[in-house]
């Protein structure tokens, strides 16, 4: 048996129908569930690694196409989860399997972790090979692609280039998306932590929909109540 294989053997094992209903409802049905919590669910794969090690580098991509192939929501997980242990290793080539990921079984959950955990830490480490990728992404009609372009700066702080994420919020400024309208608040709101002026002016002077702004202006707001 394939890695993948094994580690959906064990998953499948300690399927719970009675926590799988509201699993799937939480996701408003949008995926099936195992119905294992997040708990168990970290604690079945430590073992499970501790016994048989991550994939090869070369053999990881193929690892998580497998699971990402599973029906049941809890596989994506464990595949981020890989991902995300061998991300110093992961390299530019990589970005394809990411876009690949992001266009199937796509909603909020693994979208956000595959941006800011993932690509964006990719992105940071290879900026020239990572903006090719970045602007077929923020000029897509698929608005998962969007939601990932904008949000892949989220943990950058200091480093975040101000002149991107305000342009791309720009060009999506319009959007009546909830996942874009809410994208956008969330990037500006965690800039502000880092820049609460610059994100004041920005949303001061930009025509934002109503929930980016409220979103967006959170942390500035209580950062004054205080």
């Amino acid at each position: 048996m394939t890695y993948a294989q094994q580690l959906i053997g064990l998953f499948r094992q300690h399927e719970n129908e009675e926590n799988a209903g509201p699993m799937k409802a939480y996701m408003r049905n949008q995926f099936e569930f195992l119905g294992i919590k997040t708990p168990e669910r970290k604690e079945l794969l430590r073992g499970f690694i501790k016994e048989n090690g991550i994939p090869p580098l070369d053999e990881l991509p193929e690892a998580v196409r497998e699971l990402w192939g599973q029906p049941e929501r809890e596989f994506q997980y464990l595949a981020l989860t890989l991902l995300d242990k061998e991300r110093r290793k992961l390299g530019p080539e990589h970005l394809a399997l990411l876009e690949e990921l992001v266009l199937r079984k796509s909603w909020w959950d693994t979208i956000d972790t595959i941006a800011s955990r993932i690509a964006g830490f990719i992105i940071r480490k290879y900026p020239e090979e990572g903006e090719a990728y970045l602007v077929k992404w923020i000029s897509s009609d698929n608005f998962w692609l969007n939601r990932t372009a904008i949000l892949h700066q989220l943990s950058y702080k200091g480093e975040t280039d101000e002149v991107k994420l305000f342009t791309y919020i720009r060009q999506h400024s319009s959007s009546r998306e909830f996942f874009i309208e809410k994208a956008i608040g969330w990037a500006l709101r965690e800039y502000s932590k880092t820049a609460p002026e610059q994100v004041k002016r920005f949303i001061e002077k930009e025509d934002l929909r109503p929930l980016s702004k409220r979103e967006g202006l959170k942390h500035v707001n209580s950062s004054k109540a205080k």
